[in-house]
């Protein structure tokens, strides 16, 4: 399975913050859409970022700092680690272990195209082993 048959199945939509806006905007909004991360934009929308909650939790609140005072670009990932349409599942599995993110902005060349969640490739991944179990449990009982 491909990013781009993933992105075909799942709930349209990419939720983006300017850098400059302030980390508590940030929450509200991942809040209203139910996420636990945000793709982080310039004004020419270009990804620079990604703030997650871990983003928070580590340096916001463990900081004592107010989530009112401080702009997304303080305390986002600057390291966006990102999938191409073309590339497989077991590829996004392995970025999401070996990097430790959650989270997979898709990037078409320099457009932002859609994100993955952790959770929507654990999801396909069991729909894609139960196909499979199906599979082999048709082709030994005929």
């Amino acid at each position: 399975m491909t990013v781009e048959q993933l992105l075909a199945v799942k709930r349209p939509g990419i939720v983006t913050i300017s850098a400059g806006a302030s980390v508590y905007d940030a929450l509200v909004l991942m809040a209203d859409h139910d996420i636990g991360a945000v793709i982080v934009v310039d004004g020419s929308s270009q990804v620079v970022g990604v703030l997650s909650e871990r983003d928070y939790a580590r340096k916001i609140i463990l900081h004592d700092k107010h989530s009112r005072d401080v702009p997304v670009s303080e305390i986002m990932t600057r390291r966006v680690v990102y999938v191409t349409p073309a590339d497989s599942l077991e590829h996004c599995m392995t970025l999401v272990t070996e990097r430790h993110v959650r989270h997979l902005p898709v990037m078409d060349g320099d457009a932002l195209v859609g994100v993955l969640s952790i959770g929507d490739l654990v999801k396909a991944t069991l729909s894609e082993q139960a196909y499979t179990i199906r599979q082999l449990e048709m082709y030994v009982t005929t």
